[in-house]
């Protein structure tokens, strides 16, 4: 596990197109290209980490930062975490998701969050085995365009 840097960018953008297309999300690569060059230029928005055997990326996990009064100061929002499919099952989600606690604490995060599909029974275990619990909230969202 790694923190991502420049040189990671197009692998991850190919790992979030795979995540995408196989959970049916849209995918724009320019805009996707964009964000992740974002985020891991800039780290007052978030980090990336990847699972990296030697060969390329095979998986990654996205922070992306907030701030809460609920939770009186910075939260974290783990916006990604995706596995490659043959990768999936050996740890390495738990592994990723544990850097990222890691480096949340020390970047000063109080609260994390993070969205799983109801349907995705495996991805609630492993959050759930991973310290995090259901609040019983509905998440929702307002896309705002410019």
């Amino acid at each position: 596990m790694r923190r991502a840097g420049r040189g990671d960018v197009d692998p991850v953008v190919r790992l979030v197109r795979t995540f995408y297309e196989e959970d049916r999300y849209p995918f724009d690569a320019a805009s996707a290209a964009d964000a992740v060059s974002r985020l891991i230029g800039d780290e007052s928005l978030g980090a990336i980490w990847v699972a990296d055997p030697g060969d390329g990326p095979v998986g990654y996990v996205a922070l992306t930062l907030g701030f809460s009064l609920e939770y009186m100061g910075r939260d974290g929002f783990v916006d990604d975490l995706f596995l490659e499919p043959g990768w999936r099952g050996r740890g390495l989600g738990r592994a990723l998701l544990d850097r990222l606690v890691v480096e949340a604490v020390a970047m000063g995060v109080r609260a994390l969050h993070l969205e799983v599909g109801r349907e995705k029974a495996l991805a609630r275990a492993l959050y759930r085995r991973a310290g995090f619990t259901d609040h019983d909230r509905i998440l929702m969202t307002r896309e705002l365009t410019d």
